[in-house]
């Protein structure tokens, strides 16, 4: 019985179970906390099992959500300021954006582009007093509906920081109130200016004249990536991390550690939580270092480590360092050693696999080839020894063969 089979069979098993809990009386509410009337321990014969009910589905992640991704996403309401490092106070707008077509779209790209960035990390807001947390988890909670408010609060609170340090770039400050597959967040997106140009009409001696202007408050495009964002939880005491955060450094942040860190440290005051997708990002970004300054020059070698380490990904729950090098080095204790040394100092020894990253990781492979070949290709193609092979050919060199070509295009 493969993993995914054994899971899909045990999340039905507590599914069924929960249903016919829910059935016998309990009631859902907000997305977040499962609570019992007490009819139910009168009328129900399943009441003294319920609650170990609700706890296996809340740990296989099973009731309302199906992991810490989020997939669906509906904008409410957002807000815009203006944040200029140069001026004395921020421009505070009064009113909320029009969500019309063009501006919805542009929103909803940003931000599904922010929670599907490989940057992204999962954060705790620290037990110290904290303004961001504190207006924004009054938002959530319904203690405080104002949502015009809250972003005013969010950008005074930002630029405070930024006139502190005349290295954080001058941005407008995006605040948005969305409801998720995970529940309600705000959202807050720090737009960098662009250099962008645009043309100008003018008038020399009665002709007309077209002309190029720097436009240097341009906004990213949707296609752009965004170096700062959040995007908050209501907090509750069982959960994991309280936002979603990411903090892309600059190149000249670098050289300052207030200004590099300025945005989770000083604005959000919170740290971030190492989780499944991280461990499994630095696992698989460890191997292939491992790869290029250890084997290199041994090809063979190298394509069955990579094969084996992807099988361990997809196919196990779980990996465990010294486990993996086993499978890899089997009789090779210099290999087998090194590979234990290296893995272990970058990545945890044993953790749980992040099987919808691993999907989404290793759907398609790029073969960097002698350094003068690009080879793009799908893992199942991959594996077809009908269309791709892998020939060794025992002198530590291999031969890749592709099959059975019908159809090609040159670019």
């Amino acid at each position: 019985m493969n993993k995914k089979f054994a899971n899909y069979f045990l999340y039905m098993l507590i599914f069924i179970f929960l249903s016919m809990s829910i059935l016998s009386g309990a009631e859902v509410i907000n997305n977040y906390d499962l609570t019992l009337p007490e009819r139910i321990y009168v009328d129900s014969y399943l009441a003294q099992e319920i609650d170990d009910y609700i706890g296996m589905a809340l740990d296989y992640a099973i009731y309302y959500k199906n992991d810490e991704y989020v997939n669906d996403i509906n904008i409410n309401e957002a807000m815009i300021h203006i944040l200029d490092n140069n001026a004395v106070e921020p421009i505070l707008n009064n009113y909320k954006l029009e969500l019309e077509e063009d501006t919805y779209k542009f929103l909803y790209k940003h931000i599904e582009k922010c929670l599907n960035d490989e940057e992204l990390k999962y954060a705790k807001f620290s037990y110290e007093r904290n303004v961001v947390k504190e207006i924004t988890q009054d938002y959530l909670n319904g203690t405080d509906s104002d949502f015009i408010n809250l972003s005013k609060d969010l950008a005074k609170q930002l630029f405070a920081i930024m006139k502190g340090n005349v290295n954080i770039p001058s941005c407008d400050l995006i605040v948005v109130s969305i409801i998720t597959d995970q529940g309600p967040m705000i959202a807050i997106l720090k737009m960098d200016y662009v250099n962008n140009f645009t043309h100008e009409v003018e008038f020399i001696d009665g002709e007309i004249g077209v002309k190029l202007v720097s436009q240097l408050a341009g906004l990213p495009r949707s296609g752009h990536k965004i170096q700062k964002a959040a995007f908050i939880k209501p907090v509750r005491e069982s959960d994991s991390f309280n936002l979603y955060v990411l903090d892309r450094q600059g190149k000249r942040q670098g050289e300052d550690e207030y200004g590099a860190n300025y945005f989770m440290n000083s604005f959000l005051g919170c740290e971030v939580v190492v989780n499944d997708r991280d461990n499994t990002k630095r696992f698989l970004n460890a191997t292939e270092s491992f790869v290029r300054r250890y084997i290199s020059e041994d090809a063979s070698l190298a394509e069955k480590v990579r094969s084996l380490t992807r099988e361990a990904l997809q196919n196990d729950e779980s990996i465990n360092i010294r486990e993996v090098s086993e499978k890899l080095f089997n009789g090779n204790e210099e290999f087998k050693d090194s590979y234990n040394v290296f893995m272990t100092g970058n990545c945890e020894e044993e953790f749980k696999v992040d099987e919808q990253y691993v999907d989404k990781k290793l759907k398609r492979i790029r073969l960097k080839i002698d350094k003068d070949i690009d080879l793009y290709i799908t893992e199942e193609s991959y594996k077809d020894l009908s269309k791709f092979e892998i020939k060794r050919n025992g002198d530590g060199s291999i031969d890749m063969i592709i099959k059975h070509v019908i159809n090609y295009i040159q670019k």
